[in-house]
């Protein structure tokens, strides 16, 4: 059985099926989770539209043929809707019906052991009982923090930017994180005078320190006015229709307000307590994903619900694990060692959407440091380590930075900051998570002219 049907949540519900187990899949809302219809793939729709379109204007010879500056947001609000199937979930509830999965509309909870009560649509109640195991993939909110007038406000969250009908004329984007970097890049490219309050020093303070002075540059560039350090006293939503934003330095007016400060996990109302463990926290898990603290390995979790990576596809891949352990156990497998375990602890990739796009695995410096590993470094400047990347398009900018085990040759983490650096974000993952020596990596020749070769100066020393 498996509470929550976003792409972890489905994605180990059809794994379990196929290995011949009957499951059933409960989701209060819609069926494809956060990430199909109000995160990933909606706010990247949004984005792709602007990409393009400074990529055309960068291009000599195309941009000479673009006769628009700004991109048809009707148009981009066409794709984005299909994109999000107009949040509907019917296809994807008949293909999962069709796997053999039950699907159950409703709130799903914890009642005991192997026990789940469900509430329907229609306020009617049953209790389901599972054989095998619970998989708990619940996923996380967005939260709202308690600013004095916020919540009266009436703020957007991500859900909201990502459904929105029409681009407000002035916005303000509450959080520097990566939330708040896309939204603030959406709404500028689509036409939006935005202002990003940030409470801290730096935009994406996770990242490595040039990540987010590169981004905060461009988006300045874009029109974008940025307050670092900036604390709220008060939100308020006037008459008109307007929201104002009163900091300890300044006042800000808009029309509508984006808070994108975080997220909280769905684990208020599971039932937790039920079962022994504390209510409204992330469920610690073993490698294996079972839950600690609970008797039996009965009880899973994965995904966000873990807090080990709020990611979808991390979800995906806890997804396979589970679902392989499960069906493993259904089997009389007895656990030798070689059973499927989740290997995620720093070597998660990410790709942050702003233009220009950042894409980070494994360690920062900072991090690997604090882990206690000997580190070296390696930076590099683009295009000036390659001139020839010019031949992609005009004003190309990008750095590089490699994270290295001194001790190993290995590499822990690389960021890179630049136009379509996202296509690179495989190829560092392997790296990383197959702890390729160095002395190896360099032998690995990246066509010319690639945007791959932006590898080249940071392996040669090895």
């Amino acid at each position: 059985m498996v509470i929550g049907g976003g792409p972890g949540g489905a994605a180990a519900a059809v794994r379990l099926a196929t290995q011949g187990l009957a499951v059933a899949l409960i989701e209060d809302r819609l069926v494809g989770g956060e990430c199909h219809y109000w995160a990933c793939n909606p706010t990247k729709t949004l984005i792709r539209p602007i990409e393009v379109l400074q990529l055309a204007k960068a291009v000599p010879g195309v941009r000479e043929v673009v006769t628009s500056q700004s991109v048809d947001v009707e148009a981009v609000f066409n794709k984005r809707d299909v994109i999000i199937e107009h949040l509907v979930d019917r296809d994807i509830v008949t293909n999962l019906r069709r796997a053999g999965i039950e699907v159950v509309h409703g709130r799903g909870r914890l009642d005991g052991e192997r026990t789940v009560a469900v509430v329907e649509p229609d306020g009617s109640q049953r209790r389901l009982y599972a054989e095998r195991a619970v998989v708990l993939a619940t996923g996380t909110s967005p939260f709202v923090p308690d600013l004095d007038g916020l919540r009266y406000a009436a703020p957007w969250t991500n859900r909201d930017l990502a459904t929105m009908t029409s681009v407000p004329a002035r916005s303000i984007v509450l959080g520097g994180g990566v939330v708040g970097v896309e939204s603030a890049t959406i709404l500028s490219g689509l036409g939006s005078d935005v202002t990003l309050l940030a409470r801290g020093p730096a935009l994406l303070q996770g990242s490595e320190p040039f990540v987010g002075a590169r981004v905060a540059r461009a988006l300045q560039d874009r029109g974008v006015e940025i307050h670092l350090g900036s604390t709220v006293r008060a939100v308020a939503r006037d008459d008109s229709g307007g929201v104002s934003v009163a900091t300890a330095d300044t006042h800000v007016r808009a029309d509508e307000i984006v808070v994108a400060t975080g997220r909280s996990v769905n684990t208020g109302d599971l039932g937790l307590e039920t079962v022994g463990l504390p209510v409204g926290d992330f469920v610690a898990v073993d490698d294996h994903l079972t839950a600690t603290g609970v008797d039996g390995e009965w009880l899973y979790a994965i995904g966000d619900t873990t807090g080990r990576a709020l990611l979808s596809h991390v979800s995906q891949y806890h997804a396979g694990i589970v679902a392989d352990s499960v069906a493993s156990r259904a089997r009389g497998d007895v656990r030798d060692g070689s059973d499927p375990t989740a290997h995620d602890s720093g070597r998660l990739a990410q790709i942050i959407v702003t233009d220009p796009q950042v894409v980070e695995v494994g360690y920062t410096e900072s991090a690997a440091r604090a882990a206690g590993f000997n580190v070296t470094t390696r930076n590099a400047l683009y295009p000036g380590e390659l001139a020839e990347l010019s031949i992609l398009r005009d004003g190309f900018d990008a750095e590089g930075k490699l994270v290295i085990d001194a001790d190993r040759d290995t590499l822990l983490g690389a960021t890179f900051v630049g136009p379509d650096v996202a296509e690179l974000v495989q190829a560092a993952t392997v790296a990383v998570v197959g702890e390729v020596p160095l002395s190896v990596l360099r032998h690995v020749v990246a066509p010319h002219p690639s945007l791959s070769q932006v590898w080249n100066p940071l392996l040669v020393a090895s």
